[in-house]
């Protein structure tokens, strides 16, 4: 069991339209507060063994310079990397997938001795999304996949209870509960796209356009 509820609830969801070196963007942002201490959570987010206990194995030369592959999934280079120091942490690589190039900044901030602000903000050139696919998805495409990723560390975490292995999460999408989570995550970017400007009645389309495919039911429901 996954307490769903509290951890759609636990999690600020950002949509806006911005510019990378004269290229209009998508930028999305996820932040969560975790119940452990900075240096706790940014080892949670930087090192191999850790990593692969709530996201995926991955494998490369960690470090800046270094490229990275996830299992199965993207894979870039290590831009920056700032470690602990006056209760900030930040580092920033390019997420490299089926040919195209966006760019990852993970920031943590320090709320206290055993709790730690997470953000999480993925920036993407316009141009290198297919036009359909955003038509069809919006920004949920992207950001209910990162809303996964924020539910595995979660969970790593202490911060939601439950229990969900990596290995786990594919067919815990297509059961009550990981439907619930999709539905949750999908209309929580429904309201950060409305936010941002966009119709509602749009937003929503593309929300139930992204829970039927993350759960494959082709449905709203």
């Amino acid at each position: 069991m996954v307490d769903v509820p509290t951890q759609l609830q636990s999690v600020t969801r950002t949509y806006r339209v911005d510019e990378r070196e004269g290229d209009p963007t998508h930028v999305q942002s996820l932040e969560q507060t975790y119940p452990a201490a900075i240096e706790d959570v940014w080892e949670a987010v930087t090192t191999a063994e850790r990593i692969q206990r709530w996201f995926l194995p991955i494998s490369g030369d960690l470090r800046v310079g270094g490229r990275y592959q996830f299992d199965g999934n993207a894979g870039g280079e290590i831009l920056t990397c700032e470690q602990p120091a006056d209760g900030v942490a930040e580092y920033a690589v390019t997420w490299e997938m089926m040919g195209s190039v966006s760019w990852l900044t993970v920031r943590l901030a320090a709320d206290g001795e055993d709790s730690t602000r997470f953000e999480l903000e993925h920036t993407s050139r316009t141009a290198d999304i297919p036009a359909e696919m955003w038509e069809t998805f919006g920004p949920g495409a992207t950001g209910v996949g990162w809303d996964g990723g924020l539910l595995g560390l979660s969970l790593h975490l202490g911060a939601t209870e439950g229990s969900l292995a990596p290995s786990e999460a594919a067919e815990w999408a297509g059961t009550d509960e990981g439907r619930s989570f999709y539905r949750g995550a999908a209309d929580g970017w429904a309201v950060a796209h409305t936010a941002s400007g966009e119709d509602a009645d749009a937003a929503q389309q593309r929300a139930d356009a992204t829970y039927g495919f993350y759960t494959g039911t082709g449905q709203e429901g």
